[in-house]
């Protein structure tokens, strides 16, 4: 499927500021700032000048009748803008690079915008992504201002989401009968982490594990960064022993994962064991795959906004502000992570943006 431009995409939305009163057009900003985001800006005066050196660039292609906005104009548009309408807006986007297959992972997991906590605030901006990590693709977010609300968010994120025949792994915070139930009534099966939050319903699955031989087991075996690490996975499908079993929707397969990891160095063992229930059929290997996988949306969205983007330093407060350059940074990491053009890492990316106009407008479709 063909990418659509941003502008084309985010010239639906509708204008914040008063009508009458603006010298800037909506798409001059948006484009001007993703622009100077992906080039490696991360505030609003950067963006400013970003935009004044590259100013007849710009006129090439965009109308600018009030010149390059100014740094307060950037932040007040951005402080105003509607992050419902810009977060719709983002997923049509998105979704214009590729469509959801059968089996398809998405990874649900929240991120704190550490950089977001305002003078007197009690809590910093949370944001709830959805993460195909085969494509690295964000398909949405979901803004929530504490991370426990991730609880209530999660379903109307999948909601907005086409998740028919799709996989989703979710941490334990997501371990919820609501939230499993409007999976499977999307159309969709689960992978919830089970942790001590569902008390009774992890001390039914160890019972499971002690009393019940394994349906299948899998073990892998990995080498590399100085150390050795043995992961077995085990399932069970007979669910006799859950005492609750019906209330979760769709309960199939129950999963208990053992890593064990040697530090070649130090000699040191480090073990660990999770657990995690399922409305999926599927073998033992399916299950590792998949677990492994989640983790994806850490080392493929989360560590590249803090590492590239330096999201957590990042100290937007006005209004809106911290939510929608949230999705500026999204747009850019996705538009960076889907480029073919050049095989560099982001950071190399970012800096042949700078200095290379073609690739610019090509990782945008301006």
């Amino acid at each position: 499927m063909k990418a659509t431009s941003v502008t084309d995409i985010f010239s639906k939305m509708n204008d914040p500021r008063v009508e009458g009163r603006t010298e800037h057009k909506l798409t001059d900003i948006i484009a001007i700032t993703l622009a100077s985001v992906l080039c490696g800006a991360e505030s609003w005066n950067e963006i400013e000048m970003f935009g004044q050196a590259k100013e007849d660039w710009f006129r090439t292609f965009l109308e600018l009748p009030g010149g390059i906005p100014s740094h307060d104009t950037f932040n007040r548009f951005f402080a105003l803008l509607d992050p419902a309408s810009f977060e719709n807006c983002f997923r049509e986007w998105a979704g214009s690079f590729s469509e959801l297959a059968d089996g398809q992972i998405i990874s649900v997991d929240g991120k704190t915008l550490r950089g977001a906590k305002g003078a007197g605030s009690r809590s910093y901006v949370h944001m709830v992504s959805a993460w195909v990590g085969e494509n690295s693709t964000l398909l949405g977010q979901l803004k929530v201002d504490e991370k426990s609300n991730e609880i209530t968010a999660i379903p109307k994120l999948l909601d907005a989401l086409m998740i028919k025949g799709a996989l989703i792994t979710i941490d334990a915070m997501g371990c919820q009968k609501d939230i499993a139930r409007s999976i499977v009534d999307g159309g969709g099966n689960y992978i919830l982490a089970v942790k001590g939050n569902q008390e009774s319903l992890l001390d039914d699955i160890q019972a499971s594990f002690r009393m019940m031989p394994p349906a299948e087991k899998v073990e892998t075996l990995d080498f590399g960064h100085g150390r050795i690490e043995t992961r077995r996975c085990s399932i069970i499908t007979d669910l006799g022993l859950m005492e609750d079993a019906e209330s979760w929707q769709s309960l199939s397969t129950v999963v208990r994962v053992n890593s064990e990891r040697y530090i070649k160095s130090t000699g040191e063992v480090q073990t660990s064991t999770r657990f995690y229930i399922s409305s999926l059929k599927a073998d033992a290997d399916t299950f590792m795959r998949a677990i492994r996988h989640h983790w994806s949306i850490e080392n493929g969205l989360h560590w590249a906004l803090d590492v590239s983007f330096h999201e957590d330093d990042q100290r937007k407060r006005a209004g809106n502000a911290a939510q929608n350059f949230s999705i500026v940074n999204r747009i850019a990491l996705t538009a960076l992570k889907q480029d073919k053009l050049v095989k560099l890492g982001i950071k190399s990316k970012r800096l042949n943006a700078g200095w290379n106009h073609n690739y610019l407008r090509a990782l945008l479709k301006f």
